[in-house]
């Protein structure tokens, strides 16, 4: 059994990385016995502006790509099929609206000291896309903190407060300065980069030969 650990670089407001996650975890069953991961979630904004007007997801996106609504309208629905797959719940995925996830990435730096930031991150993800609500409201994120199984009382004296500002901050400009400038992005044992929402097969071959060559260096 080879130890792998893996830095994930992700956005809530990001599908990909919803998928990229669900296909990491298909790969790591498929390797139970043979590799084992630790995970750590590290902060990306897709909207970074906290003053910005929340809008209608696909507008915002066409205006975004410069592409149509209806073609924006046909990437979103491939991808709700992938997630449907995947067992992931993407049923409002084109009734949400952008929105500010800073907030968010405070209350996912707080979890990781309880080994729930995947528990967290996996309910944003269905609150955002599942549910299409605005991840940026407190009340809405304290409700995710519990179903996560988290004190709601101590994240909303985080959410009040600043604390978190800083890491967050921190994180962001250290993977930005280390050339991360779209997401999901996998980072295993600080040294390989696997970019996008990889299929299940490809990140298996992936960590296989990743722990083949760590075995190796002994």
């Amino acid at each position: 059994m080879t130890s792998v650990h893996i830095d994930i670089v992700s956005d809530i407001a990001c599908p990909w990385c919803a998928i990229g996650y669900a296909r990491l975890e298909k790969a790591l069953q498929s390797l139970q016995g043979e590799v084992e991961a630790s995970v750590e979630w590290h902060a990306f904004e897709l909207n970074p502006d906290p003053n910005q007007v929340a809008e209608p997801i696909l507008p915002a996106l066409s205006k975004k790509y410069g592409r149509s609504e209806q073609e924006m309208e046909q990437a979103q629905a491939q991808m709700m099929e992938i997630a449907v797959q995947l067992g992931l719940n993407f049923d409002k995925m084109q009734q949400r609206y952008t929105c500010n996830t800073f907030d968010a990435h405070r209350l996912l730096k707080w979890a990781h000291q309880f080994g729930k930031q995947t528990a967290l991150k996996q309910v944003l993800f269905e609150a955002y896309f599942g549910n299409a609500e605005d991840v940026s409201k407190h009340s809405v994120l304290l409700n995710c903190v519990e179903k996560a199984g988290l004190d709601s009382a101590e994240a909303n004296q985080i959410l009040t407060s600043g604390q978190y500002q800083a890491e967050v901050r921190a994180d962001e400009q250290r993977y930005q300065q280390a050339g991360i400038t779209a997401v999901p992005a996998f980072i295993i044992n600080q040294k390989y980069v696997i970019n996008g929402a990889q299929e299940s097969e490809v990140l298996a071959q992936t960590l296989q030969q990743i722990s083949r060559e760590t075995e190796e260096r002994g």
